[in-house]
């Protein structure tokens, strides 16, 4: 007899953006003269091409692994140095931030990374989750076993970036640009944290997924922008909506040597970049050769105006709603630093009953706040990543809001 992993009982039965295709399928089903102007604001992914120099480089590896003096087989787990070098050189030691090429692990995603770390870390770590805020870091220490879960909260009065708490915690979960909000954390918030978790010996799993969208120099890129972090944390960031490549899976983890953690009895520090290491060998095969070139081509000349490029399209999308809602006189935040903008409902609505209404009325599909968690209850958010003539449609109609 097989056993299941009985945490997954203690879930909603369906991942949040897969109750939402549900019920936008339902929808188009039903109303079938209405399937085709459906717009889609809801889960952030991209709509644009791929840059043209990853185009390239994705052509020349697959030529090489058609020659077998060029030909590749099993890549290294963590990535080939190529690329490690290209990430440390260009995201980190060009900023002045001390990473090394091997600190940077490769992966197939930010999500994945998120949640794949729990491998390495024992049983007892009470956690630390921002809410609102992605549901994966939630939902996979749930799977994991993970009950000792806090809620640090995001609202309106702290610009929706929490504070540390007053209890110690263990591992600490911190998403900026901020993953529904759009919020971004100033040194001095982030300093807070960091400044928490030497003082607490806890671990601060920082998603940067949305570096490349932050606009203000002021606003820190990265968690090692701040004194003491590299003793404390691990970053993950993605090329999925800085490069495109959601469909073509690259991203990364930042673990830099000098990080530990203990055992159950706390006499014994190890390091989680040699654990993290040794996870990967066995449980992960690598990210394809020609993808890890595309990625590589990133940092290209050419590659960076595109990565600009693209950037600066999705933000000017979100403009273009931000002056909507501004327009509508209804409160909101993000858009500025963040491809996402979040604001509340109308007329006291749910979030999922905001979320049929602009279905079924406008056609317009968003994401309902509170499945990102309790405090986004009374909230939803609408991303920025769909095409010019999408989102100004879509601008258009929330205009008869």
């Amino acid at each position: 007899m097989a056993f299941v992993n009985e945490n997954f009982f203690k879930l909603s039965p369906s991942y949040l953006f897969s109750e939402i295709a549900k019920r936008v399928s339902d929808f188009k089903t039903n109303n079938p003269d209405k399937a085709d102007s459906v717009i889609r604001c809801g889960i952030g992914d991209v709509t644009e091409p791929l840059p043209a120099a990853s185009i390239k480089a994705l052509h020349k590896a697959v030529d090489e692994m058609a020659v077998r003096e060029t030909f590749r087989g099993y890549g290294p787990e963590e990535g080939y140095e190529f690329l490690r070098h290209a990430v440390a050189e260009n995201d980190y030691r060009s900023r002045n931030l001390s990473i090394t090429d091997d600190e940077i692990f490769v992966s197939d995603g930010s999500k994945c990374d998120c949640g794949n770390i729990l491998d390495i870390l024992g049983k007892g770590n009470r956690i630390a989750i921002p809410d609102p805020v992605y549901p994966v870091y939630y939902d996979t220490n749930i799977m994991a076993g993970n009950e000792d879960i806090i809620f640090v909260n995001g609202t309106e009065d702290n610009g929706f970036v929490p504070e540390p708490p007053f209890e110690k915690v263990d591992v600490i979960y911190l998403c900026f640009p901020n993953n529904p909000t759009g919020a971004v954390a100033t040194k001095e918030q982030l300093k807070s944290w960091v400044d928490y978790a030497l003082k607490n010996k806890s671990l601060i799993i920082f998603d940067a997924a949305y570096g490349d969208y932050i606009r203000n120099p002021d606003i820190p890129r990265s968690i090692y922008e701040i004194e003491g972090a590299y003793q404390c944390a691990i970053e993950t960031r993605s090329f999925s909506k800085s490069g495109g490549f959601t469909g073509l899976r690259c991203a990364f983890a930042v673990v830099p040597k000098a990080l530990t953690a203990y055992s159950l009895d706390g006499e014994k520090s190890v390091s989680l970049h040699s654990v993290w290491k040794r996870r990967q060998g066995s449980k992960f095969n690598g990210v394809s050769y020609p993808v890890q070139r595309a990625a590589e081509a990133l940092y290209s000349k050419e590659g960076q105006a595109e990565v600009r490029q693209l950037v600066d399209f999705y933000m000017n999308n979100a403009k273009i709603i931000a002056e909507t809602l501004r327009k509508l006189g209804l409160p909101f935040w993000g858009g500025d630093n963040a491809p996402y903008i979040w604001t509340k409902t109308i007329g006291g609505k749910s979030s999922w009953d905001m979320f049929s209404f602009l279905l079924d009325n406008f056609g317009i599909v968003t994401t309902p706040g509170s499945g990102f968690g309790k405090m986004g209850e009374g909230y939803f958010r609408i991303s920025a990543f769909n095409s010019l003539e999408n989102i100004k449609e879509a601008a258009k109609r929330l205009s008869s809001l």
